[in-house]
């Protein structure tokens, strides 16, 4: 096992990454910004080191910062959370350049699903469904009208260096999409360095479906079941549940085999995720794009399969076995807290006064802030993520109900009550929803 871990991230991803590193006996140092000074990560590590940057947002992003703080406290391995680095190939292989052991995949890995008109037809060629759209990055406006005619309306403009439902835009028409096209790339130039943009067929009614796939050391990859992902804003995901309640035996089946085969498309190593677009009418799914790193809606896996997925992650970085449990068993949903408007969404943040935590049978808070504690606006407004496991997905939902009522938060905005709305709406109640549910609301 690893003696030694640095982890590269901030929050509730770096608290619950100590959490499981403590528990085996690893040494555990954590880099921070200054206005994280006062969060639980950093008291919780064995050893924390300042990153000192102009913005703060960037201090988690500065490569030879990381790379000094690694050497300075003899870090043997770093684990790089979600987010900030966690998907750079040039720090993954800066990392392993160093001697130390990374804790995802390997840099090769990361960069070809990074790039997701390379992924997508890596993915087309291992016989991975994926939707109608361009293999190629669309130059200009005029390329991305023609190439829409080809494709039909409506239509999604993604940046191709993109992730995590950053940088997309739908367009119903032609008139739309010129104005959209110029929006993505220009967003994608600012925020990835990458101007370059796909298109894909845009289906107005639809899941979002992911698989957690884990690359093993002896070679092979396997498939952990699903997470129903759909409720979101913004392309950005609010609550997410396994296994997913819309899908068939054998269609389920049939995605975790197809998440199995674009794993093995790229010698996957490490814990990573497929993210599959599914379409109810018809029962058809399609490659949307892999995560390699471990997601943030990690715990309802763990949940269902008993299984805990950072304790893999470092077991696979050190060339270690991992047992895979092969079946799942009971319902599990997570609901990301977020310092934001419960009606708008517009971040919220604030000097927390009041943190009480639910607690009961099935209940699990992962969480990165405290009473006395200050969400700054700097960084991702998460502040925690509620998990709920039950035999069943309506003793689930029961369960959540009063996990969220008994979570008390005062000072910063937060989106609790959007939650409980939610878990009272008879379309989310049946299971019977899509990507649609907060827009209709």
């Amino acid at each position: 096992m690893i003696e030694s871990l640095l982890v590269a991230n901030r929050g509730e991803i770096a608290r619950r990454i100590i959490r499981t590193a403590r528990r085996l006996g690893v040494r555990t140092i954590a880099v921070y910004a200054e206005p994280d000074a006062d969060l639980p990560f950093v008291a919780e590590a064995d050893q924390a080191v300042a990153l000192t940057a102009a913005q703060p947002a960037q201090a988690y992003r500065d490569v030879p910062a990381v790379l000094a703080a690694a050497k300075e406290t003899g870090a043997q391995a770093v684990h790089p959370g979600y987010g900030f680095l966690s998907e750079n190939p040039d720090f993954a292989r800066a990392v392993v350049e160093q001697g130390l052991r990374w804790v995802g995949p390997a840099p090769e890995a990361i960069a070809a699903m990074g790039d997701k008109i390379n992924a997508r037809n890596l993915m087309s060629a291992a016989g991975v469904p994926v939707a109608p759209g361009t293999v190629e990055p669309v130059p200009d406006a005029d390329a991305a009208l023609a190439a829409a005619a080809e494709i039909g309306y409506p239509i999604m403009v993604k940046a191709a260096a993109g992730g995590g439902g950053m940088g997309m835009a739908v367009a119903a028409d032609e008139a739309a999409l010129a104005t959209e096209y110029a929006k993505v790339a220009g967003f994608a130039e600012r925020m990835f360095g990458d101007p370059a943009v796909l298109l894909e067929r845009y289906f107005p009614r639809v899941r979002h479906v992911e698989a957690q796939v884990l690359g093993l050391a002896d070679g092979r990859v396997v498939a952990l079941g699903e997470r129903e992902c759909s409720v979101q804003r913004r392309n950005q995901k609010l609550v997410e549940e396994s296994p997913s309640p819309a899908l068939t035996g054998e269609q389920r089946s049939a995605l975790l085999a197809a998440a199995v085969r674009a794993g093995e498309a790229v010698d996957y190593r490490n814990a990573g995720t497929v993210e599959f677009l599914f379409a109810p009418e018809t029962g058809e799914f399609f490659f949307l794009e892999m995560n390699t790193r471990l997601q943030v809606e990690h715990p309802v896996t763990e949940a269902v399969y008993g299984i805990d997925l950072v304790e893999a992650q470092l077991r696979i970085a050190a060339g270690e076995p991992v047992t895979v449990p092969t079946e799942p068993a009971g319902h599990a949903i997570e609901l990301r807290v977020n310092a934001e408007d419960p009606k708008r969404f517009f971040p919220g943040p604030g000097a927390i006064t009041e943190w009480v935590e639910p607690t009961g049978e099935g209940v699990r808070v992962d969480s990165g802030y405290a009473a006395g504690t200050t969400v700054t606006p700097h960084f991702d407004s998460l502040m925690a993520k509620l998990i709920v496991y039950a035999p069943d997905r309506s003793q689930a939902l029961a369960r959540l109900r009063t996990a969220v009522a008994e979570f008390q938060i005062a000072g910063p905005k937060h989106n609790l009550p959007f939650f409980a709305e939610l878990l009272d709406n008879d379309e989310f109640v049946s299971g019977d929803y899509d990507t649609g549910i907060v827009s209709r609301r």
